[in-house]
């Protein structure tokens, strides 16, 4: 059975930093792009950043130079490392999994609220 759950979400004040973890099991390796999302109330979920099989990653730009992820395939774990939080990065982080010949998983989300 494919699972995938998310961590470390919570209330930071604004300039704060939390990390996410996200952890897979089942099906789900190294060959997958790993990636979190996001969705804030009201709005459509959007890309966070990914991280290929291959190494290369993408930021959305709301978050360059702010959000780290990285990935340790041995523990099947990927993160997503923010700082320099601000209130608009509040909403449901999701993780995500996706292969181009396999099914697509998503986690159930945490919740990432930034506010003084």
């Amino acid at each position: 059975q494919v699972q995938v759950a998310e961590s470390g979400g919570g209330s930071v004040q604004p300039g704060g930093s939390l990390r996410l973890t996200c952890t897979t099991s089942g099906t789900i390796s190294s060959t997958y792009t790993m990636g979190w999302y996001r969705q804030a109330p009201g709005k459509q979920r959007e890309l966070v950043a990914t991280f290929t099989s291959g190494g290369r990653t993408n930021y959305a730009e709301s978050v360059e130079g702010r959000f780290t992820i990285s990935r340790d395939n041995a523990k099947n774990t990927v993160y997503l490392q923010m700082n320099s939080l601000k209130p608009e990065d509040t909403a449901i982080y999701y993780c995500n999994a996706r292969h181009p010949l396999r099914n697509t998983y998503w986690g159930q989300g945490t919740q990432v609220t930034v506010s003084s």
